[in-house]
């Protein structure tokens, strides 16, 4: 099975893509909120900030939609901007096993600018041997970004991993720490 668990274009609705200076994100909606965000991996991503409607219908509403993908944007635009950005309130639809869901929560409580290692992960998580099972549910994360796994590194301070690769992980990393010192 690839990264892009069984569940990825499960139940799609919408798509859009935006540009970044870490090149296109690429969105997934549902009609439950943000399901994919995929940094620069997009197959087809000449269409910029664009939006559609997937084939099936759904029963979310046009305005809910928009709606989602506007703070959405927004909030991306400021933290690539180097601003205060909160992706708290923006409804995600993730599907995984109970472990990675756990994991995914833990990984929104880390701080913007700082890292913690895949051991410590484990060890808040209640679970100090489950490191390398940490890793593999930071790999299979849907939405990273909003999701931050990229601030997991190794314990010995390697960056370790990271779906996009590891020089939009260092770009990150940098950009929340230089962020942070300005605050």
């Amino acid at each position: 099975m690839s990264r892009t668990s069984k569940y990825a274009r499960k139940n799609i609705v919408a798509e859009a893509t935006m540009a970044t200076p870490l090149g296109p994100i690429h969105l997934e909606f549902s009609s439950t909120g943000l399901k994919r965000l995929v940094l620069g991996g997009k197959d087809d991503l000449s269409r910029r900030d664009s939006i559609k409607s997937a084939p099936e219908t759904s029963s979310l509403p046009e305005e809910t939609l928009h709606r989602w993908r506007t703070r959405l944007a927004q909030a991306l635009e400021r933290y690539f901007a180097g601003q205060p950005a909160s992706f708290e309130d923006l409804p995600l639809d993730l599907e995984g096993s109970p472990f990675h869901l756990q994991v995914w929560g833990e990984l929104r409580k880390i701080p913007l600018g700082e890292t913690v290692s895949y051991q410590e992960l484990a060890r808040r998580l209640g679970k100090p041997r489950a490191a390398r099972a940490v890793g593999q549910a930071c790999g299979a994360n849907p939405i990273p970004l909003i999701i931050p796994c990229h601030r997991v590194i190794a314990a010995d301070g390697a960056l370790g991993g990271y779906s996009a690769g590891l020089e939009r992980k260092r770009w990150l990393l940098q950009h929340e720490k230089a962020f942070r010192r300005e605050q």
